[in-house]
């Protein structure tokens, strides 16, 4: 028997986003049958975004050494009210992206302010892709901003729900940001 339930885990933390002002839309768990390497996606955007165009995708990557190392360390443990090991995790992903835009901002001046919304717990990289349809025609530059952070297993085993409220508060604050730009962006 597993330690640590994964899919009730995705479950409450959709459920948390959705008490942190989020639509959920979509769900996808992948498994690979080789390795057991598993992942969860969930599509999702800010209530206030229903209508487009900032899109957030959150994906967790389930690294099958990692989880039975975790659990043999929790299995070997004498007293189960013990602190649950530290040292294993799963990385978590947030990956904003924004329809092509004809007036796409100035991307250094975009991550610099990006940050300021995101802190310090919320690191986003910033990136772009120019389009060409035609060798004519002018560049369409689409957006994707990603943000990495870890997911404690030991946060996982204990249910530890809180260990996610701020990072939960720094997305939505960074889509509603792109939100609030996007209009002008768009050329709106």
């Amino acid at each position: 028997m597993a330690v640590i339930d994964v899919a009730g885990f995705v479950a409450e933390l959709k459920s948390h986003a959705i008490d942190h002002g989020f639509h959920v839309h979509d769900e996808r768990h992948f498994v690979e049958t080789y390795s057991l390497r598993q992942l969860w996606e969930v599509d999702l955007h800010p209530e206030e975004a229903c209508n487009g165009p900032i899109d957030l995708h959150l994906s967790l990557e389930i690294d099958p050494r990692a989880l039975l190392s975790f659990e043999d360390k929790v299995l070997e443990m004498d007293d189960p009210d013990d602190d649950p090991p530290t040292g294993f995790s799963f990385p978590l992903l947030f990956t904003w992206t924004l329809p092509p835009l004809p007036q796409a901002p100035d991307l250094l001046v975009l991550a610099t302010d990006i940050a300021g919304v995101g802190g310090l717990d919320l690191p986003i990289d910033v990136s772009a892709i120019d389009s060409f349809a035609s060798v004519t025609d002018a560049p369409e530059r689409s957006l994707t901003m990603v943000a990495r952070i870890a997911v404690d297993l030991a946060d996982v085993y204990t249910g530890n729900e809180e260990a996610f409220c701020d990072t939960l508060l720094r997305c939505r604050d960074v889509s509603l940001y792109l939100l609030d730009r996007a209009p002008e962006w768009l050329g709106e």
